[in-house]
């Protein structure tokens, strides 16, 4: 089903003018539970991958043979969505606790060492021709697939995430792997995410206000403040640059990256010291925390749990990731940044 971003609850052009200048735009992915295959754009589903060709791997020292089963964590989601889909919602039943309750033990793997290739998760895959905001890849790669670590253990802090990204042609991939390894346990459930299906939707975007020229940023500031001095004794939240008109929530390519838990930082390749693009956000929520002017036309009325957390996918304390690609050469490594 096609999803319709509202318009938005007021034309900040008209306020500021000057914000013309900057704008953008970036592409909804707007992800829902589905069943994606190779040829589809995706979060979580299967990917467009050679068979004659090593799927991605962790080698990174870290343990790696203790946590959650992946097939214990989708199903004790289904038990959970087939919950919340009851009227009124009541909760688990006894059996469905007891059964709750096993799948949420750990399983240890005696045998993996800290050392030992760890299978990569297939996060999401964004062919060209479905979002208009992907950046090009290099010579004429038409397909971005993303895979990360399930286990936050990694450099430099020792509780870093790690991610994989690969761009191909995808006309050249004749033969795919049918069956891709998968890790016998993950460290965290929000690193698995549920097949979804994309339906992109392109809209319009503005810079972070910290980014923007000193003097724009002071200006809406103060307007903001001014709209909550005006609302103190309103129930409805004032409207604001962050959560209601400049940069949607939720999954999305290209665009502008949101700073607003470490403020901006520089995001310079590694290898060639460019500025670096946004190339994918993974948003925990699709419209909730602030952003409920984002919800989708035709999502609304429903509850935010679980529609707007379909990808099952939490980003640090239930935010979002941003991944840069470098403009110069979009095989330099990427970077990445948790908001």
């Amino acid at each position: 089903m096609r999803r319709t971003t509202p318009p938005r609850p007021l034309d900040v052009e008209s306020l500021f003018p000057e914000l013309a200048a900057h704008r953008g735009t970036t592409t909804r992915l707007h992800p829902r539970p589905g069943k994606p295959d190779v040829s589809a754009s995706s979060v979580g589903g299967p990917m467009l991958w050679p068979a004659d060709e090593p799927w991605p791997v962790c080698t990174e020292a870290h343990g790696r043979g203790s946590g959650r089963r992946p097939e214990d964590i989708r199903e004790d989601r289904e038990l959970m969505a087939s919950a919340w889909a009851r009227d009124p919602y009541e909760g688990l039943t006894d059996e469905e606790q007891r059964r709750m309750e096993e799948l949420r033990r750990d399983h240890r793997i005696p045998e993996a060492g800290e050392n030992d290739p760890l299978p990569l998760l297939g996060l999401a895959q964004l062919y060209a021709r479905d979002v208009p905001d992907l950046p090009p890849g290099p010579d004429g790669a038409d397909l971005l697939q993303v895979f990360w670590c399930p286990f936050d253990a990694h450099a430099p802090t020792g509780h870093s995430m790690f991610l994989h990204v690969r761009w191909r042609r995808s006309a050249e991939v004749q033969d795919v792997l049918a069956s891709p390894p998968q890790p016998p346990v993950v460290g965290y459930e929000g690193y698995v995410p549920e097949p979804c299906e994309l339906h992109p939707e392109q809209v319009v975007t503005y810079p972070f206000a910290g980014l923007l020229p000193e003097e724009l940023c002071e200006r809406i500031y103060a307007w903001e403040e001014e709209l909550e001095e005006e609302d103190e004794e309103s129930e409805d939240d004032p409207v604001s640059y962050q959560f209601d008109l400049s940069i949607p929530p939720g999954w999305r390519a290209g665009g502008y990256a949101s700073w607003h838990v470490t403020d901006p930082y520089a995001m310079d390749c590694t290898t060639c010291a460019t500025p670096m693009r946004l190339l994918l956000t993974v948003g925990t929520s699709e419209w909730t925390g602030g952003y409920e002017s984002w919800t989708p036309i035709e999502d609304r009325g429903l509850r935010p749990h679980p529609h707007a957390v379909p990808t099952g996918v939490v980003v640090g304390n239930h935010g979002q990731l941003n991944v840069f690609g470098c403009p110069t050469d979009p095989d330099h490594p990427v970077r990445w940044s948790v908001q």
